[in-house]
């Protein structure tokens, strides 16, 4: 995965990337059935996650309502990919994703919040995630 923007916000995640081996489709696929089996052991092991047991009852509850799922669901089936065609969709996307944090009330300027690819581009910070810019 080449990854040229990013924000993570607690209930989604919008990317920028591309797949170096052509397969967008199958990278999505590995990468969600990855952090979801990490994240879910994460949930599963953390004595102090005060709501553990409810979350992980609304991942099953959504596993029984996905005949592709055998435990318990963490992400949601669909994606809404975008496909990038122009520098000039690249900044609006870029711009989008930058700014949800700020949409969601987290943050008064997108380069605060820790976790997006704002700080990246603003202040060249890649300690959270490194990311390609050219």
């Amino acid at each position: 995965m080449e990854l040229y923007g990013y924000c993570l916000i607690p209930n989604h995640v919008h990317l920028i990337f591309r797949s170096s081996l052509g397969d967008p489709s199958g990278l999505m696929r590995d990468f969600k059935g990855y952090t979801s089996r990490k994240m879910l052991k994460i949930i599963e092991e953390n004595a102090q996650e005060s709501g553990k047991e409810w979350m992980l009852w609304m991942f099953e509850r959504a596993g029984i309502k996905n005949s592709n799922v055998k435990h318990r669901q963490f992400w949601q089936q669909n994606n809404m990919p975008i496909e990038i065609w122009s520098f000039k969709v690249f900044e609006q996307k870029l711009n989008y994703i930058h700014n949800n944090s700020v949409e969601t009330g987290f943050v008064i300027d997108s380069i605060d919040w820790k976790y997006s690819s704002s700080r990246n581009y603003g202040n060249n910070d890649h300690s959270i995630l490194e990311i390609v810019m050219n």
